[in-house]
Protein backbone atom coordinates (compact mmCIF):
# COMPACT_ATOMS: atom_id res chain seq x y z
CA UNK A 1 0.00 0.00 0.00
CA UNK A 2 2.74 2.23 1.04
CA UNK A 3 4.50 1.39 -2.20
CA UNK A 4 1.41 2.84 -4.19
CA UNK A 5 1.15 5.81 -2.37
CA UNK A 6 4.83 7.03 -2.42
CA UNK A 7 4.50 6.59 -6.27
CA UNK A 8 0.93 9.02 -6.23
CA UNK A 9 2.98 10.98 -4.40
CA UNK A 10 6.27 10.73 -6.63
CA UNK A 11 3.94 11.52 -9.54
CA UNK A 12 2.17 14.11 -7.97
CA UNK A 13 5.60 16.10 -7.05
CA UNK A 14 7.14 15.06 -10.56
CA UNK A 15 8.59 18.26 -12.33
CA UNK A 16 8.64 19.31 -16.21
CA UNK A 17 12.88 18.90 -15.44
CA UNK A 18 12.32 15.56 -14.60
CA UNK A 19 10.65 15.32 -18.14
CA UNK A 20 13.50 16.49 -19.72
CA UNK A 21 10.99 17.47 -22.72
CA UNK A 22 12.10 18.64 -25.92
CA UNK A 23 10.74 22.19 -26.07
CA UNK A 24 9.82 24.63 -29.18
CA UNK A 25 8.97 28.24 -28.73
CA UNK A 26 6.96 29.23 -31.72
CA UNK A 27 7.10 33.06 -32.37
CA UNK A 28 5.67 35.31 -34.70
CA UNK A 29 3.17 38.27 -35.24
CA UNK A 30 -0.05 37.81 -35.74
CA UNK A 31 -1.35 36.46 -39.65
CA UNK A 32 2.13 34.78 -40.04
CA UNK A 33 0.77 31.36 -40.05
CA UNK A 34 1.92 29.88 -36.87
CA UNK A 35 -1.18 28.14 -35.91
CA UNK A 36 -0.80 26.35 -39.93
CA UNK A 37 2.65 25.13 -39.24
CA UNK A 38 2.16 23.81 -35.78
CA UNK A 39 -1.09 21.31 -37.01
CA UNK A 40 1.55 20.09 -39.96
CA UNK A 41 4.36 19.76 -37.22
CA UNK A 42 2.04 17.94 -34.53
CA UNK A 43 0.76 15.94 -37.66
CA UNK A 44 3.92 14.50 -39.06
CA UNK A 45 6.18 15.16 -36.03
CA UNK A 46 4.81 13.75 -33.13
CA UNK A 47 4.62 17.22 -31.38
CA UNK A 48 2.19 18.64 -28.61
CA UNK A 49 0.66 22.28 -29.27
CA UNK A 50 0.36 24.24 -26.80
CA UNK A 51 -1.06 27.85 -27.05
CA UNK A 52 -0.60 29.68 -23.73
CA UNK A 53 -3.98 31.76 -24.75
CA UNK A 54 -5.62 28.93 -25.38
CA UNK A 55 -4.94 27.61 -21.80
CA UNK A 56 -5.67 30.83 -20.04
CA UNK A 57 -9.26 30.45 -22.17
CA UNK A 58 -9.90 27.33 -20.90
CA UNK A 59 -9.03 27.62 -17.15
CA UNK A 60 -11.69 30.96 -17.25
CA UNK A 61 -14.11 28.47 -19.08
CA UNK A 62 -13.78 26.02 -16.55
CA UNK A 63 -14.98 28.42 -13.86
CA UNK A 64 -12.55 28.00 -11.55
CA UNK A 65 -10.83 29.98 -8.61
CA UNK A 66 -7.87 30.35 -10.88
CA UNK A 67 -10.16 31.11 -13.66
CA UNK A 68 -12.05 33.61 -12.01
CA UNK A 69 -8.99 35.22 -11.11
CA UNK A 70 -7.49 35.31 -14.44
CA UNK A 71 -10.80 36.23 -16.03
CA UNK A 72 -10.78 39.59 -13.72
CA UNK A 73 -7.42 40.26 -14.25
CA UNK A 74 -8.08 40.40 -17.95
CA UNK A 75 -11.24 42.18 -17.58
CA UNK A 76 -9.61 45.25 -15.26
CA UNK A 77 -6.98 45.18 -18.08
CA UNK A 78 -4.39 43.99 -16.16
CA UNK A 79 -1.53 41.44 -17.36
CA UNK A 80 -2.11 37.71 -16.02
CA UNK A 81 1.27 37.16 -13.91
CA UNK A 82 3.70 35.37 -15.88
CA UNK A 83 3.56 32.32 -13.32
CA UNK A 84 0.15 32.00 -13.46
CA UNK A 85 0.66 31.27 -17.26
CA UNK A 86 3.08 28.90 -16.88
CA UNK A 87 1.68 26.57 -13.85
CA UNK A 88 -1.12 26.39 -16.99
CA UNK A 89 1.93 25.34 -19.37
CA UNK A 90 3.20 23.05 -16.96
CA UNK A 91 0.49 21.37 -16.12
CA UNK A 92 -0.71 20.83 -19.67
CA UNK A 93 2.77 19.44 -20.34
CA UNK A 94 2.86 17.07 -17.62
CA UNK A 95 -0.18 15.40 -18.17
CA UNK A 96 0.10 14.98 -21.75
CA UNK A 97 1.76 12.00 -21.78
CA UNK A 98 4.40 13.15 -24.14
CA UNK A 99 7.92 15.00 -23.93
CA UNK A 100 7.72 16.77 -27.37
CA UNK A 101 5.91 20.08 -27.30
CA UNK A 102 5.39 23.25 -29.24
CA UNK A 103 4.70 26.56 -27.27
CA UNK A 104 2.64 29.02 -29.50
CA UNK A 105 2.48 32.30 -28.97
CA UNK A 106 4.69 32.05 -25.45
CA UNK A 107 6.77 34.05 -24.32
CA UNK A 108 5.65 37.06 -24.93
CA UNK A 109 8.40 39.27 -23.47
CA UNK A 110 11.36 38.92 -21.64
CA UNK A 111 9.99 38.57 -18.15
CA UNK A 112 7.83 35.34 -19.49
CA UNK A 113 10.61 33.95 -20.73
CA UNK A 114 13.27 34.39 -17.51
CA UNK A 115 9.94 33.12 -15.74
CA UNK A 116 9.60 30.13 -18.00
CA UNK A 117 12.97 28.98 -17.21
CA UNK A 118 13.31 29.81 -13.53
CA UNK A 119 9.94 27.91 -12.51
CA UNK A 120 10.11 24.87 -14.88
CA UNK A 121 14.16 24.72 -15.36
CA UNK A 122 14.07 24.29 -18.88
CA UNK A 123 15.28 25.74 -21.78
CA UNK A 124 13.91 25.48 -25.16
CA UNK A 125 15.81 23.60 -27.72
CA UNK A 126 15.36 26.20 -30.02
CA UNK A 127 12.86 29.30 -31.27
CA UNK A 128 11.01 28.80 -34.18
CA UNK A 129 10.49 32.29 -35.54
CA UNK A 130 7.89 32.83 -38.55
CA UNK A 131 9.37 36.44 -40.34
CA UNK A 132 6.23 38.34 -42.21
CA UNK A 133 6.46 41.45 -43.09
CA UNK A 134 3.34 43.65 -41.53
CA UNK A 135 1.59 44.25 -44.81
CA UNK A 136 1.43 40.31 -45.80
CA UNK A 137 0.10 39.87 -42.20
CA UNK A 138 -2.41 42.60 -42.50
CA UNK A 139 -3.51 41.11 -45.81
CA UNK A 140 -4.28 37.65 -44.32
CA UNK A 141 -5.95 38.76 -41.54
CA UNK A 142 -8.31 41.27 -42.94
CA UNK A 143 -9.48 38.53 -45.75
CA UNK A 144 -9.64 35.74 -43.62
CA UNK A 145 -13.41 35.01 -42.01
CA UNK A 146 -13.50 33.79 -38.69
CA UNK A 147 -15.83 36.07 -37.19
CA UNK A 148 -12.84 37.25 -34.77
CA UNK A 149 -13.79 40.84 -33.42
CA UNK A 150 -10.00 41.95 -32.99
CA UNK A 151 -9.55 41.42 -37.04
CA UNK A 152 -9.92 45.20 -37.94
CA UNK A 153 -7.57 47.04 -39.10
CA UNK A 154 -6.79 49.89 -36.11
CA UNK A 155 -6.47 46.19 -33.41
CA UNK A 156 -4.43 44.35 -36.18
CA UNK A 157 -1.93 47.54 -36.00
CA UNK A 158 -1.97 47.66 -32.48
CA UNK A 159 -1.07 43.77 -31.93
CA UNK A 160 1.56 44.08 -34.41
CA UNK A 161 3.29 46.88 -32.03
CA UNK A 162 3.02 44.45 -28.96
CA UNK A 163 4.64 42.12 -30.98
CA UNK A 164 7.53 44.29 -31.93
CA UNK A 165 8.31 46.16 -28.87
CA UNK A 166 7.50 42.94 -26.40
CA UNK A 167 8.61 39.76 -28.12
CA UNK A 168 11.71 40.62 -30.87
CA UNK A 169 13.74 41.18 -27.46
CA UNK A 170 12.85 37.06 -26.88
CA UNK A 171 13.80 36.39 -30.78
CA UNK A 172 17.05 38.92 -30.13
CA UNK A 173 18.07 36.70 -27.14
CA UNK A 174 17.67 32.92 -28.13
CA UNK A 175 19.49 34.41 -31.25
CA UNK A 176 22.78 35.46 -28.90
CA UNK A 177 22.34 31.94 -28.20
CA UNK A 178 22.16 30.61 -31.57
CA UNK A 179 19.00 28.93 -30.90
CA UNK A 180 16.69 30.75 -33.52
CA UNK A 181 15.02 29.19 -37.34
CA UNK A 182 14.22 31.56 -38.80
CA UNK A 183 11.11 30.71 -41.86
CA UNK A 184 10.60 33.35 -44.51
CA UNK A 185 6.75 32.64 -43.64
CA UNK A 186 5.55 35.72 -46.35
CA UNK A 187 5.48 32.81 -49.03
CA UNK A 188 2.60 30.21 -49.49
CA UNK A 189 2.05 27.79 -47.27
CA UNK A 190 3.45 24.55 -48.77
CA UNK A 191 6.77 26.61 -49.52
CA UNK A 192 6.95 27.04 -45.63
CA UNK A 193 6.30 23.96 -44.18
CA UNK A 194 9.17 23.10 -46.76
CA UNK A 195 11.53 25.12 -44.52
CA UNK A 196 10.24 23.77 -41.17
CA UNK A 197 10.11 20.19 -41.81
CA UNK A 198 13.91 20.53 -43.20
CA UNK A 199 14.54 21.68 -39.23
CA UNK A 200 12.46 19.22 -37.97
CA UNK A 201 12.84 15.72 -40.05
CA UNK A 202 16.35 13.70 -38.70
CA UNK A 203 19.12 14.64 -40.54
CA UNK A 204 20.11 11.96 -42.10
CA UNK A 205 16.49 12.14 -44.38
CA UNK A 206 16.55 11.91 -48.17
CA UNK A 207 15.41 14.14 -49.92
CA UNK A 208 11.90 13.16 -52.40
CA UNK A 209 13.62 14.69 -55.59
CA UNK A 210 9.91 13.08 -57.41
CA UNK A 211 8.78 16.30 -56.16
CA UNK A 212 8.24 19.68 -58.42
CA UNK A 213 11.34 21.44 -58.95
CA UNK A 214 10.77 24.61 -56.33
CA UNK A 215 9.75 22.15 -53.86
CA UNK A 216 12.88 20.49 -53.92
CA UNK A 217 14.81 23.27 -53.62
CA UNK A 218 13.01 24.79 -50.73
CA UNK A 219 13.85 21.33 -49.27
CA UNK A 220 17.59 21.66 -50.37
CA UNK A 221 18.03 25.32 -49.20
CA UNK A 222 16.86 24.85 -46.20
CA UNK A 223 19.36 22.04 -45.16
CA UNK A 224 21.70 23.94 -46.37
CA UNK A 225 20.59 27.09 -43.91
CA UNK A 226 20.34 24.57 -41.23
CA UNK A 227 23.87 23.73 -41.91
CA UNK A 228 25.23 27.20 -41.80
CA UNK A 229 23.61 28.04 -39.06
CA UNK A 230 25.17 25.42 -37.32
CA UNK A 231 29.19 26.08 -38.32
CA UNK A 232 28.77 29.38 -37.40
Amino acid sequence: MGTVVNAANKEANRSLADLNPTVVFVLGGPGSGKGTQCANIVQHFGFTHLSAGDLLRAEIKSGSENGTMISNMIKEGKIVPSEVTIKLLQKAMLESGNDKFLIDGFPRNEENRSAFEAVTKVEPSFVLFFDCSEEEMERRLLSRNQGREDDNIETIRKRFKVFLESSLPVIEYYNSKGKVRKIDAGRPVEEVYESVKAIFAPKDEKIDAGRPVEEVFESVKANFALENEKAD
